[in-house]
């Protein structure tokens, strides 16, 4: 019996984000800090706090996903309809 989710095959999960974006938004941060303290604007911080909201985490999806999905579907990807007598 395993006490992990998934029996050790879930994503790791940091409150509400997955590690891979808990690591993305503290660099962007640090990031964001060090450019705000040499007075190169908000502009990377706003960004960075834009990234933390659109990947929080809620029943296995996240408004990035969406995102990523309606993009693939309405501009990257090639569809393709066939129509046939019935």
């Amino acid at each position: 019996m395993f006490i992990y989710p998934d029996n050790l095959k879930a994503k790791a999960k940091l409150w509400l984000w997955e590690l891979r974006d808990v690591a993305v938004i503290g660099a962007g941060l640090l990031l964001s800090i060090l450019a705000l303290s040499h007075g190169a604007g908000l502009l990377l911080l706003v960004l960075t706090v834009l990234y933390a909201f659109l990947s929080i985490r809620m029943e296995g999806a996240s408004i990035l996903d969406f995102l990523r999905c309606a993009v693939c579907f309405l501009l990257l990807h090639q569809q393709y309809y066939e129509w046939k007598e019935p």
